[in-house]
């Protein structure tokens, strides 16, 4: 931990030193981090201002909620690992505090950057329910059960999810961990579990860990298929590649950023299977509801009938979430998720006192509680069916973003305002998830790729000098997307011309600086800095972690090896592998065959090339990436009969994929 002369306030504790820091930073806060930079125009000052006096300022409920039951904060705004890197800084984040209404960041916006800056720990309902808020993008919730803690979600990484504990058990008095409840299967709720408990806990049955059906299978699968093009990706999306200030990163919507530091997985030691299952653990009754297909593949809610309090895991939150996120993963089913919240609100809200999350803050009062329920089903319902209203319309995937519009009702409630989704990426990702990409005009169904098409548009617009002084004309009055549209060709056809680059990045930082959107914001300033400066160094992934490994299944590594096969060089190769692992008695056939690699469990080939025999725990260390299957076998580590140049026939045509590629033309330094 680092210990800091400063003590963080969030908004409110410690009042005058918070403001005195905030002021002594705004104004190295003003300067931009990129010489290259600029601030708002004055069309989107203009457009903030008119923001300003249309939303409903006047509603300050959420400040209220989200300082309520404030008791501790820690002496340090910095969490530093064991090698002194980093893990997690609140301080980047000091020119929010000092009230400045800044024009670069729309006001809706900041609004919710400043109620994310809550950090300590938080009384939720007495000698119950706690929580650690701003230690990572979650929070961590604390249960008090007869003898010890039950904890709902244990943040993203060790360092922070043991941060968070330490200060519950200084200020509270030291209580063991009981059980661990996973919500749901995205590992900023599950990363941190070896922070706060150690396996043999578990093992031994002194601790319960406790998710939703199809946990595992998913926590593992979501990152692994794609995970080098997700992370990538995810850096665009939260932010990763630029500072925060007021002209970079100021949220991610649902806390302000991702935490740095370790992550690991400990199994579930009791899946809820049903839909509605009632446990007690600890002294404490829970009701569980499982909400598949919600904000996760695996995803439960739960109801503390004694007490009336309502666990909406990350399904109610204080923003609109993404139906398609930004980082890639597989459409959620917007109409699913709105009639969870509806059965979540006529079973549980119509008498619940108290509504907790896993991330922002909770809501109290049985009005206010059904009043956020409501809005959140109502969004994600009007979402799904007024796309598809459109749509029937004749509405294509390439228009309805243009089209489809938030009900104004909807509009001037603050919790269901599009910070982390937002109506443009979630309506196209609507009627992707029923009628897929195709708008229907044949001559989109399998398009040129940009850097084949621009050329032709550069020359059929008089040359990359026309364009230029076009786009300046946009840009100056102001017209950022028509501007956009015919750079973004520019910058494909020549994408070593820096002042293309330039005007286009100037261009999507205007629209950065004007989106609701954290994500959508986080992605244009993002591509903004790498068309100006490229792409930073991103080191190489240091490779699964030992529990991740442990978890994955024998199938879902053979998969993701299948990945990385280049079909043009492995086209030749025919082979077949029998893989055996004697500890938990599985055999594989891996196959070769038509370019592509495939894996069946449960057979044995009879005229395979070669077999591996190799205890899965031994294979732990190649899905960890510290060896390979060939230098394990070399080591003695397991045994291959028959033809073992098979083996090095598949490393030869496996790719290693790069963790920087270019995302913007031109940007790869």
């Amino acid at each position: 931990m680092h210990l800091s002369d400063f003590s963080p306030t969030g908004l409110g504790h410690t009042f005058i030193a918070s403001i005195l820091l905030a002021l002594a930073t705004s104004a190295a806060a003003q300067e931009h981090f990129n010489a290259r930079g600029s601030g708002p125009s004055s069309f989107t000052s203009a457009q903030q201002e008119t923001l300003r006096s249309t939303l409903p300022f006047e509603d300050e409920r959420d400040f209220a909620e989200s300082r309520r039951g404030f008791l501790a904060e820690p002496d340090y705004r910095q969490i530093i690992g064991p090698a002194g890197n980093i893990i997690w800084d609140l301080t980047r984040y000091d020119f929010l505090l000092d009230g400045t209404e800044y024009d670069s960041i729309h006001p809706s916006l900041q609004r919710q950057a400043s109620l994310n800056m809550n950090y300590g720990l938080y009384e939720v309902v007495p000698d119950f329910i706690y929580q650690v808020r701003g230690f990572d993008l979650a929070n961590m919730t604390l249960v008090m059960g007869n003898s010890g803690w039950l904890l709902f979600d244990v943040l993203l990484t060790s360092q922070t999810a043991s941060a968070a504990l330490e200060l519950a058990n200084q200020t509270l008095g030291e209580r063991p961990v009981k059980a661990v409840i996973y919500s749901h299967s995205h590992i900023d709720h599950f990363g941190g579990v070896r922070g706060v408990v150690e396996e043999a806990q578990v093992t031994s049955g002194a601790v319960q860990i406790i998710a939703p059906k199809g946990f595992l299978e998913e926590a593992i699968s979501e990152n692994v298929y794609a995970g080098n093009a997700m992370s990538r990706r995810a850096g665009f999306q939260y932010g990763r590649v630029i500072p925060s200030s007021p002209f970079g990163q100021v949220d991610s919507a649902i806390g302000k950023a991702l935490a740095a530091g370790t992550t690991g997985l400990i199994a579930p030691t009791l899946t809820i299977e049903n839909d509605f299952e009632e446990h007690t653990i600890d002294g404490v009754t829970l009701v569980f509801q499982n909400t598949p297909g919600t904000e996760a593949p695996a995803e439960m809610n739960t109801w503390f009938p004694e007490q009336k309090v309502f666990w909406a895991a990350e399904n109610i939150t204080a923003t609109i979430h993404n139906i398609y996120t930004l980082r890639g993963a597989l459409v959620r089913d917007a109409l699913q998720w709105s009639k969870q919240i509806n059965e979540a609100l006529y079973r549980y809200g119509r008498e619940a006192q108290v509504l907790v999350s896993s991330h922002n803050w909770p809501r109290w009062g049985n009005q206010r509680i059904q009043e956020v329920m409501r809005a959140q089903r109502d969004a994600y319902a009007n979402l799904n069916n007024q796309v598809l209203n459109l749509a029937n319309q004749g509405v294509t995937i390439n228009e309805i973003h243009n089209e489809y519009r938030v009900p104004g009702s909807l509009q001037q409630q603050w919790s269901v305002r599009q910070y982390h989704g937002s109506e443009f990426h979630n309506s196209r990702a609507v009627l992707n998830r029923y009628l897929g990409y195709w708008d229907g005009n044949p001559a989109t169904l399998a398009p040129l790729s940009p850097s084949d098409s621009a050329p032709l548009y550069v020359e059929m617009m008089g040359g990359a000098a026309s364009i230029i002084a076009r786009a300046e004309q946009l840009h100056g009055r102001g017209e950022y997307r028509l501007a956009m549209e015919i750079m973004n060709k520019l910058v494909y056809a020549e994408p070593d011309n820096s002042a293309a680059k330039d005007l286009l990045a100037a261009i999507f930082e205007q629209l950065g600086y004007q989106y609701e959107s954290a994500s959508m914001r986080n992605v244009f300033l993002s591509a903004a800095q790498e068309l100006r400066s490229g792409t930073p160094p991103i080191a190489a992934p240091r490779g699964t972690s030992p529990s991740l490994a442990r978890a994955m299944t024998t199938t879902q590594w053979w998969d993701a090896v299948a990945t990385r096969v280049d079909s043009s060089r492995a086209d030749a190769m025919q082979f077949l592998i029998n893989f055996v692992t004697p500890d938990t008695g599985q055999s594989f056939v891996i196959e070769m065959s038509g370019g592509t690699l495939t894996n069946i469990e449960g057979y044995l080939a009879d005229n395979a090339d070669a077999t591996v025999t190799m205890n899965r725990t031994n294979l732990d260390t190649v899905i960890m990436g510290q060896a390979t299957l060939v230098s394990q076998l070399q080591a003695g580590i397991g045994s291959i009969e028959g033809n073992q140049g098979v083996l090095l026939q598949l490393a030869s045509v496996l790719v290693e994929f790069s963790p920087g590629f270019e995302v913007m033309p031109g940007t790869v330094q």
